[in-house]
């Protein structure tokens, strides 16, 4: 419900992204929302990251001249809230991209140390 409430209007009920071509940048030289699903990066990311991205907004996180318009949510959705919208994102993929997923934030967590 969090998802489909605060998520879903840029990256699609099915988690499908803003549009097919989410890697180029749109007319207004802005990033596209990209998918959610296996299909996307989003599991290419440790969770730490994926959690300020979404509290923080991406810009704010990445720095640098990314520009999307993807917000934080600090202001919206509780930390709780926020782990929950990425366990349902996380809850879609299949095996095999969890399997891999789960093996960055082991390389995350040994190199935060």
């Amino acid at each position: 419900a969090i998802y489909a409430d605060h998520c879903a209007a840029c990256h699609g009920a099915a988690l499908e992204g803003q549009v097919a071509d989410w890697r180029q940048p749109g007319p207004d030289g802005r990033m596209p929302a990209p998918p959610h699903d296996e299909t996307g990066h989003t599991w290419h990311h440790a969770d730490p990251l994926l959690f300020a991205i979404t509290k923080y907004g991406t810009e704010a996180v990445v720095g640098g001249d990314y520009r999307s318009d993807m917000i934080g949510f600090e202001d919206v959705l509780s930390d709780a809230e926020i782990l929950e919208v990425l366990g349902y994102i996380k809850s879609t993929w299949p095996a095999e991209v969890r399997a891999i997923h789960d093996r960055i934030n082991a390389d995350a967590a040994r190199y935060a140390d």
